[in-house]
C-alpha cells in the first residue's frame, strides 16, 4: 500500500529465483529418460484433445496426411468460443488411444457423419 502514495518509491523487483515453481513434478522431469517424457507428454496432448472433443468443439475432421513411411493423420477441431483451431499431428498409435474411450469415439463417428 505504502507504494501506491506519492512519494514513496516503487516496490522493488524480484530478485531472479524467488518466483514459485509452477509444477513440481515438471521440474524433475529432466530425471527421467527421453522415452518416459515423450509417454507423458503423449499422454498430456492426448487427455487434452480427449476433453476438447467431449466438451462440444464444433468443427472435427480427421484426415489421413501421409502413409509411409509411417501413417500420420491430421486433426482439426475448430474451438469458436475460444476463437481458433486447433490443429495436431498424431501417428496411428496416438489415434487409436485417442479413440479407445466409447465416449470420444461415439463423439467422433457423430461429427464426422455430419461433417
Amino acid at each position: 500500500m505504502h507504494a501506491m502514495r506519492p512519494g514513496y518509491p516503487p516496490p522493488p523487483m524480484r530478485p531472479p529465483g524467488s518466483y514459485k515453481i509452477a509444477s513440481r513434478n515438471r521440474a524433475f522431469e529432466a530425471f527421467l529418460g527421453a522415452e518416459a517424457r515423450s509417454e507423458r507428454r503423449t499422454r498430456k496432448l492426448l487427455d487434452s484433445l480427449r476433453t476438447q472433443i467431449l466438451e462440444g468443439s464444433e468443427g472435427l475432421r480427421i484426415r489421413r496426411v501421409f502413409t509411409t513411411p509411417r501413417e500420420v493423420f491430421r486433426l482439426e477441431l475448430e474451438l469458436p468460443e475460444l476463437g481458433y483451431q486447433r490443429t495436431t499431428l498424431l501417428d496411428r498409435d496416438a489415434l487409436d488411444e485417442l479413440l479407445t474411450a466409447d465416449d470420444v469415439r461415439a463423439v467422433v463417428r457423430r461429427r464426422l457423419r455430419l461433417g
